[in-house]
Order: C-alpha cells, then structure tokens, then sequence
C-alpha cells in the first residue's frame, strides 16, 4: 500500500515538474520574441535616423541600408538634424565671444555654417523655386523648371538678396538670442517635414513623394508635431513669451502662406518647395528675433 502511495506521489511530481518546465520553456520564447522584436524595431529606427542625417545633411554617419523599413520612419529623426545645427550655431557664439570677433566675422560664420552642415540642399530648394516662381509661367512649366538642372539668372540674384540679408540678421543676434535661436532649426524641419507627408503633391515622382509615399504617415504626423510643440516651447522658455511667442507665431504664418503658394502656384509641393520653405522660415523667425531680442 505504502508502495502504491509512493508511486502515485512520484507520478504527480513528475506531471507537475512537467508543467512548470514547459512553462518555463514558454516564459523564456515569449521574452526571446520580444527581445527580437525590440532588437528589430532598434535596427529599423536607427536605419531610420541615420538616413535622416545622410539626406538632409553633410554630417558624417554610419552607411545604413536605404531599405522602405529605414525610409518609413526617416523624417521622425529630421529635426534632430536641427537639434545638431543649433548646438553648432551656439557654440559659434561661444566662440566669437572667447575670440573677440567682431559682428561681421560673427555674422559670416553664423551664415555659412547651416549651408555646410547641410550641403546646401535646402538652398538649392530655394533657388530652383525662386527661379520657378520669377518665370510667371503656367503650373507645368513651372515644374519643368524645378526639374531643370541649370541654374537660371533669377536663382542667382535671389541667392545673394537671400545671404546678404542673412548675414545682416544673424550679425544682429546677440548673445542674449542663443540657445533661444537654436529653437529655430528645430521647428523649421518639423514644419517642413509634416509638410511633405501632409500636403497635396505637385508630381508622383521626386524627393518629396519617395519620402512621402514610403513614410507611416500617421506615425510621422505625430512626432513632427511633438518636434514643433518642442521647439515652440523652447522658443517661449528661453526668448521669452514675447520674443519667443513672436517667432513661433511668424513660423506659423509662413507655413500657411507656403501651402496656400504651392497650391496656387505649383499645384501642390515638392522636395524643392519644402526646401524653399525652410529657407524662408528661417529667415523670418531669425529677423524676429534678432529685433525683439
């Protein structure tokens, strides 16, 4: 009897240390599932950040794989292109204050080093477009002009009006407008980029309709827009809620003003018109501030 007892005590530990092993066994793929699911969604939002940073600048990163994985989440990281240019932007300022430059030499350096970290491709957005736009032709040649490779006369002299009056902007900055001013190239690329994914386009093909078309638009919506209400509440923190205030309301009405151009003049937007729009925007909230602050 004794025997008999032990037996169906033996069998019962062996069911239940069964049962805790194949439990074990499951705890442990669910975590390496879900382990490989962080390690995947990583690698995509790293391709991710690292294409941001080959496109839409001159700043040396690792090669990533230009996968629709990688494109998909590729304008969530394009302010963080801004966030790179402001830090740049301030230490300009602490470094003409240890070197005592003046405002001229503060002003050209201020001026050129977006351009450099950029590689000028929102510059070049900028004078296709001013070209298009000083044609006063109908929609389609207008686009045939963004397309062309040249570099027209009206391009050229834009260009210059553009830097000159940039020049005289940022000289007049003070010390007093960084790191508020830094708030700038932030908002700008979040107001940019929900552009690209949120506006009618004017072509099928194109830099703004590859990015468009492979992005989570959803998904790029939202962190845009939680990029922009950022950089709006650094601009009100560190400038002030009127300097600050100012500038953010100057961003707002050049973006509506931008859609409301593209529709009327190009029919939608495109790569070019989202890089024109940056430049502007740029300009004009840097001029607020350098006259309120």
């Amino acid at each position: 009897m004794e025997e008999e007892e032990k037996g169906k005590f033996l069998k019962e530990e062996r069911k239940v240390s069964g049962w805790k092993g194949h439990t074990q066994r499951a705890h442990l793929n669910t975590c390496s599932f879900g382990a490989g699911i962080l390690r995947a969604i990583r690698h995509r939002l790293w391709d991710s950040l690292l294409i941001s940073f080959s496109m839409y600048s001159r700043i040396p990163v690792p090669l990533a794989e230009w996968s629709k994985e990688g494109m998909r989440h590729a304008l969530c990281f394009f302010p963080m292109v801004g966030v790179v240019i402001g830090m740049a932007a301030a230490g300009v300022v602490c470094l003409s204050h240890s070197l005592g430059w003046g405002k001229l030499a503060f002003g050209c350096v201020g001026t050129v080093l977006p351009v450099l970290l950029t590689g000028g491709i929102h510059m070049d957005g900028f004078l296709d477009v001013v070209d298009a736009r000083s044609s006063c032709q109908p929609v389609e040649r207008k686009l045939e002009i963004l397309k062309d490779p040249h570099t027209g006369a009206f391009a050229i002299v834009y260009g210059m009006v553009y830097m000159l009056l940039y020049l005289a902007v940022f000289s007049e900055l003070g010390e007093k407008a960084f790191p508020a001013a830094s708030g700038v190239y932030v908002l700008e690329r979040a107001m940019s980029g929900w552009s690209v994914v949120s506006f009618p386009k004017a072509k099928r093909d194109g830099l703004a309709s590859t990015f468009a078309g492979e992005a989570s638009k959803r998904t790029v919506q939202i962190w845009l827009a939680v990029w922009a209400l950022a950089a709006s509440l650094f601009l009100v923190w560190m400038a002030g809620a009127l300097a600050g205030g100012m500038a953010v309301a100057a961003a707002c009405l050049v973006f509506g003003w931008y859609y409301r151009m593209s529709i009327k003049e190009f029919g939608g937007i495109t790569g070019d018109l989202a890089g024109y729009f940056l430049q502007v925007c740029e300009l004009v909230m840097l001029a607020v501030l350098a006259v309120m602050l």
